[in-house]
């Protein structure tokens, strides 16, 4: 007989009501309003840095492409290391070094620089203080019945970060220049150092210490199928998200539009994600996870198709940013949900860590590929077309997702075999 997973038991924490957790979801949604609002910059730098310092638009592409990749892979280690050690040490962590991928940004005068602080620096601080790192802390402190909903406010933090930074950005480029901006962003992300403080003081006893079972769960998860369906799935969000945020300002500028019509498209892509990413916390609570997801992918490719297909304007680079924006992180609280739903919440940083690993390698693709097909056809038209059929793609593989949890699975195989 195969050995049967453990049952995933709820944290202590979990039934002691709501003012238990109150303080760590506020914290946390802090540090993710700091985090990811600082990484939302790079589409505004990448013309005024490749002008600046006469890169082409690949040498910028593929520093963040490779920064995307560096926060997918780093992101498996840290989120171990929150899952042994606690959250608050692997955020201070991330934070420092996030802030010196910004100092050594500033300085960058050539492409080799450039990847080693945009790309690698800043690619491990992310890791250490966005989604991976506390949306596992918060599944393992908050019930059950409430966790799909506490994962789409961490996300719709994250996009008011987004909201809030870009315009913010945008505007001091114009008046202060690029690198006065760049080191603006690297003393913002030093604000994350007092937030993991202050949470460290109450994540407390909730940490695991040396007792996860984390190649256990590493081994039972690999030998699921859905876990790789997952996997697949996430890339291609990866790949549509970034190469929107890089390059859409680009594509905006070379048709002839404004540079602010660019800023303002992101920050309205960062507006209405909040409403996206608590609707997606909702829905998944009420409704199949798989489900919602595929609806998701689905509208992503309608959306961008019609966006390509009615004559551009900034009206319409508008309604499609607000459309993109209620569909942008919504797929993080139910992709993360699902692995805690399938494979219990004590390794959520795990494997939730190595999920994201297929999000950061679309990531790399969507911020890389789209730079060099640029350079190569003068477009992004064959860009475009291909994020429309990758999210064909992706709502196809959602559906024979299991949602029901691997232990469950495994005991009910085994008492029906016994």
């Amino acid at each position: 007989m195969a050995p049967v997973p453990p049952v995933e038991r709820p944290e202590p924490a979990s039934s002691t009501g709501t003012g238990s957790y109150l303080p760590v979801l506020f914290f946390a949604c802090a540090i993710l309003i700091v985090s990811t609002g600082a990484r939302s910059s790079f589409g505004l730098f990448l013309p005024e840095m490749t002008a600046a310092r006469g890169w082409s638009r690949e040498t910028f592409s593929l520093a963040i492409a490779f920064q995307n990749l560096v926060w997918g892979i780093s992101g498996t280690f840290l989120g171990a290391m929150a899952d042994k050690y606690g959250a608050a040490r692997t955020l201070v962590l991330g934070a420092l070094v996030y802030a010196a991928g910004f100092v050594g940004m500033a300085w960058a005068q050539s492409g080799v620089e450039l990847t080693i602080s945009a790309g690698l620096l800043i690619g491990v601080g992310i890791a250490g203080t966005s989604f991976g790192i506390i949306l596992a802390l918060l599944g393992r402190l908050v019930p059950e019945e409430k966790r799909s909903m506490a994962f789409g406010i961490g996300v719709a933090a994250a996009s008011f970060g987004q909201f809030l930074f870009v315009p913010l950005a945008g505007r001091m480029i114009s008046a202060l220049g690029w690198q006065t901006t760049v080191w603006a962003h690297a003393a913002v992300v030093v604000l994350i150092v007092l937030f993991a403080l202050a949470l460290g003081r109450r994540e407390g006893s909730h940490r695991d210490g040396g007792n996860l079972q984390i190649a256990a769960a590493l081994r039972s998860a690999l030998g699921d199928r859905s876990f790789h369906l997952l996997f697949w799935g996430f890339l291609v969000c990866g790949l549509q998200v970034v190469f929107i945020a890089l390059h859409l300002p680009s594509y905006l500028k070379d048709r002839g539009l404004d540079a602010s019509v660019g800023g303002t498209a992101l920050a309205l892509i960062g507006l209405f994600n909040i409403i996206g990413s608590l609707s997606a916390g909702a829905l998944g609570q009420r409704f199949s996870k798989k489900r919602v997801l595929t609806t998701i992918y689905l509208a992503r490719s309608a959306v961008i198709s019609l966006f390509l297909w009615v004559p551009l304007s900034p009206a319409s680079v508008y309604v499609f940013s607000a459309a993109m924006g209620v569909l942008w992180l919504s797929t993080v609280p139910l992709t993360n949900g699902l692995v805690g739903q399938i494979y219990g919440v004590r390794t959520l940083g795990t494997l939730g860590g190595v999920v994201f690993v297929g999000h950061q390698l679309g990531s790399f693709l969507g911020a890389w590929v789209g730079g060099r097909i640029f350079d190569v056809t003068g477009s992004y038209n064959w860009a475009w077309g291909l994020i429309i059929a990758f999210g064909l793609f992706a709502a196809a593989i959602h559906a024979p997702i299991n949602e029901v949890a691997l232990g469950r699975r495994s005991a009910a195989a085994a008492s029906g075999t016994s």
